[in-house]
């Protein structure tokens, strides 16, 4: 094709080292001057490689820029099924704008986000995967970020960020709602911080508790739906969307508030299928519970902090008896036994999962009567404080609460009419 750069030669047939080499000595990231329109963002959306994408992003591509039908980098790629590439650039967020606040603003003494917290939180902010238990794992694996000083500092960036993408003159709405929900989740792994759980593993255990029966996180569930329920900018068509696709669903039924939520800000469908871990949502998962086999994970990491929950279901889902042969059945280990994690195959690891000990299993979340003014809009019953100061929260069980929010404060939004209920 004629008008086409050295850049967007490499970029198209997925060169990353000659990608990186135009990059060093100049190249024009942002040039369009090939016959329709393309740029070289384009093209790395269109090879599927999501390294090289990142790349352009990194130089300063713009996302917005439009080849000679209109199309947008993400659209381009979207069309030909590379939807990782769709998620990459829909949720690049430029390392300028997160560096602005670790520099003293006009009067200010000290910048609102030390230095050292920059690269942790970007980490997060360009995380892909929303499942708030890897976001609560991602801050846990930085112990910069695992304090309490740190984490107050980092929601208030979010926060301030959240604002900015609002009120900037090409608003954003679907950024702005990324970063409060990355707010809320700070907040959350903030406030059992204080509850003295050093380690976080009583808000993982929170997230992942299933409802009895079917396993369902209800409090996963009803977490997400209050982090919608909170986005302070009531006039945003993104939230008018969210709110009526989930508060029809009755908690437990598809499509979740997780599903909606990622689908809107990610672009990408989530399905609960093979290829998700059942802990932490990552994509590409391939081992299997050896006992169910109906449950993928990670690895061994994620499959030892799901058992405690996964356990009580997991019998349910064996395979019929009139399917397994007797000596099978006989050789299957009880459930308060160890149970390891295989690969797809029928291939069993060495290495072996128990339940963590230290543990308990009552956090669970009760149901209360939804209010009908629009403050109380919630998308789903919310927990009760009675409820939640009895139950235990693993570490802290005598302190520790599960409540949705600690920082409730009445609002009202003419978005909704006030007998609308969630």
């Amino acid at each position: 094709m004629h008008g086409m750069t050295p850049l967007m030669h490499a970029a198209c047939k997925a060169q990353v080292e000659v990608c990186r080499l135009l990059l060093q000595h100049g190249a024009d990231v942002n040039c369009n001057k090939q016959e329709y329109g393309y740029t070289a963002l384009m093209f790395a959306g269109l090879s599927g490689n999501t390294e090289i994408t990142a790349m352009m992003l990194d130089a300063g591509a713009e996302k917005d820029q439009v080849n000679s039908v209109g199309r947008t980098a993400a659209q381009m790629a979207a069309f030909v099924g590379q939807h990782n590439c769709v998620t990459l650039i829909n949720n690049f967020f430029s390392w300028a704008r997160l560096e602005y606040y670790t520099r003293p603003q006009g009067l200010e003494t000290e910048p609102k986000l030390p230095p050292k917290l920059a690269a942790p939180l970007h980490k997060i902010i360009m995380s892909t995967n929303l499942n708030p238990v890897k976001m609560v794992m991602l801050v846990k694996e930085s112990p910069l970020l695992a304090d309490v000083g740190a984490l107050e500092k980092c929601y208030r960036v979010m926060d301030l960020l959240c604002e900015q993408c609002v009120k900037q003159q090409d608003m954003n709405e679907v950024l702005a709602m990324k970063m409060h929900y990355i707010s809320c989740v700070l907040r959350k792994c903030l406030s059992f911080l204080r509850q003295r759980d050093h380690n976080l593993n009583a808000l993982l255990k929170s997230l992942l508790k299933g409802r009895d029966g079917d396993g369902f996180p209800q409090y996963q569930e009803q977490f997400i739906r209050d982090v919608i329920r909170k986005f302070p900018y009531c006039e945003a068509t993104l939230l008018q969307e969210l709110v009526y696709s989930i508060a029809p669903v009755e908690i437990g039924n598809d499509p979740t508030a997780f599903s909606v939520l990622t689908q809107a800000l990610t672009g990408q469908m989530v399905l609960m299928d093979s290829e998700f871990c059942a802990t932490c949502g990552e994509r590409g998962a391939e081992k299997r519970c050896t006992l169910c086999r109906m449950v993928v994970y990670c690895g061994q990491a994620c499959q030892s902090l799901h058992w405690f929950t996964h356990k009580r279901v997991c019998k349910t889902l064996w395979q019929p008896s009139s399917q397994m042969d007797p000596a099978q059945l006989r050789e299957l280990p009880d459930h308060d036994d160890e149970v390891s994690v295989t690969e797809d195959s029928s291939v069993t690891e060495d290495s072996s999962v128990t339940e963590d000990s230290g543990v308990t299993e009552d956090s669970g979340v009760t149901e209360e009567e939804t209010a009908s003014s629009l403050r109380e809009l919630h998308l789903g019953p919310e927990v009760s404080e009675a409820d939640a100061s009895s139950s235990t929260c693993e570490a802290s069980a005598s302190s520790s609460t599960c409540e949705a929010f600690d920082d409730d404060v009445p609002m009202t939004c003419p978005a909704f009419p006030t007998d609308f209920h969630f």
